[in-house]
C-alpha cells in the first residue's frame, strides 16, 4: 500500500531547504528545533530517502532532496494558484497570466493582448524572464500561457502545446535617405545591428549573406528586440529585424524599411499546457489572432 503523503511535512521540508539550517528555519515556523527534526525524520520515513546530509552547521539537499524540492514547489505553487483562481471564481473579473521572452517585440505582445485590453472584466498579469524559467512556471500553474520566438523542445511526452501566431518577415530597417539604395550595397558598406547567434533569425541571416558573398559590417549583436529598436531609431546602424518590431516609427516616417529579406521570417508562437480546463481567456486571444493576422 502507498504510503499517503503528508502536506504539512513537505511545507516543513520546503523551509528547512530554503532556510539551510534547522535552527534558521525553526525559528521561522515557530517551532522547536527537536519538533521540526522529528517531523522531517517522518518525511523521509515516508519517502523511503534522506533527503538532507549534514555539512559543517548547515544542511545540503542530497540528490532525492532536490526532487522533493522541485516537486514541492510545483504542489505548493498549484495550491495558491487553485486558492487564487477559486476566491476571483464568483467575481466579474477574470485573469489571464502572460509570461513573455524577455526579448520578444513588445509590439506582437500587445497585438496578442489586444482583445482584452481596455476590458473591465479582465485582469492581465504580465511576467518577462528567459524561456526556461517560463516554461517552468507554465508548468507549475503560474502561468496560462507563455509567448515566445522559440519553439520549445517538445517529445512524445511533452506536456506543451505550441500555437503558431504568426509568421513576420525580415526587413533592413533604416534612415529614410538611404531609401533607394540596392540591398547588396547596403548590407556590405552600412553599419548592422542583428540579433545575436543564437537566434534563429540570426542563423537564417548570416545563411543568407554566405548565399550572397557578401561580408557584413557588424556594429552590433543584440539578444533584445527593444534594444534593437532603440539603436536603429539613434543611428547607430541598419537593423535586421521584422518591421512589426518598429511600427510606430515606420509610420511615423522616423524609419524606413530599406527592402525586404526575401526567405527570411521570424515566427511568433504560444506555448500552453495540455489541461482539461484551460483558462478560458486564452480561447479569446487565440481565436482572436487569425483575423488580426
Amino acid at each position: 500500500m502507498m504510503a499517503v503523503l503528508n502536506l504539512h511535512h513537505l511545507r516543513l521540508f520546503r523551509a528547512v531547504a530554503r532556510e539551510g539550517t534547522l535552527t534558521g528555519a525553526a525559528r521561522g515556523l515557530n517551532l522547536s528545533q527537536s519538533a521540526l527534526s522529528t517531523q522531517i525524520k517522518a518525511l523521509e520515513a515516508t519517502l523511503g530517502q534522506d533527503l538532507f546530509e549534514r555539512r559543517g552547521r548547515g544542511l545540503v539537499l542530497t540528490e532525492a532532496g532536490r526532487i522533493a524540492l522541485d516537486h514541492a514547489e510545483i504542489i505548493f505553487r498549484a495550491a495558491e494558484d487553485l486558492t487564487a483562481t477559486l476566491k476571483t471564481a464568483g467575481r466579474a473579473r477574470r485573469v489571464l497570466r502572460v509570461g513573455a521572452l524577455a526579448t520578444l517585440s513588445r509590439n506582437f505582445q500587445t497585438e496578442f493582448l489586444a482583445p482584452l485590453i481596455g476590458r473591465a472584466d479582465v485582469e492581465m498579469v504580465l511576467r518577462s524572464g528567459a524561456q526556461p524559467d517560463l516554461l517552468r512556471a507554465l508548468g507549475a500553474l503560474s502561468l496560462d500561457v507563455v509567448l515566445t520566438n522559440l519553439v520549445p523542445a517538445r517529445d512524445a511526452g511533452s506536456p506543451y502545446l505550441v500555437h503558431a501566431l504568426s509568421e513576420q518577415p525580415v526587413s533592413l530597417i533604416g534612415p529614410p535617405a538611404l531609401a533607394g539604395r540596392a540591398l547588396a550595397d547596403l548590407l556590405a558598406t552600412e553599419p548592422l545591428l542583428v540579433p545575436t547567434p543564437e537566434a534563429a533569425l540570426r542563423a537564417a541571416f548570416d545563411a543568407y549573406l554566405e548565399r550572397q558573398g557578401i561580408l557584413p559590417r557588424l556594429a552590433a549583436e543584440v539578444d533584445d528586440m527593444a534594444m534593437l529598436r532603440l539603436l536603429v531609431r539613434a543611428g547607430a546602424g541598419l537593423a535586421v529585424i521584422p518591421p512589426i518590431v518598429v511600427r510606430d516609427e515606420l509610420a511615423a516616417g522616423h524609419l524606413s524599411e530599406l527592402a525586404r529579406l526575401d526567405g527570411i521570417t521570424e515566427g511568433f508562437y504560444a506555448v500552453t499546457l495540455q489541461r482539461r480546463y484551460p483558462n478560458p481567456l486564452l480561447a479569446e486571444v487565440l481565436g482572436a489572432l487569425p483575423r488580426r493576422a
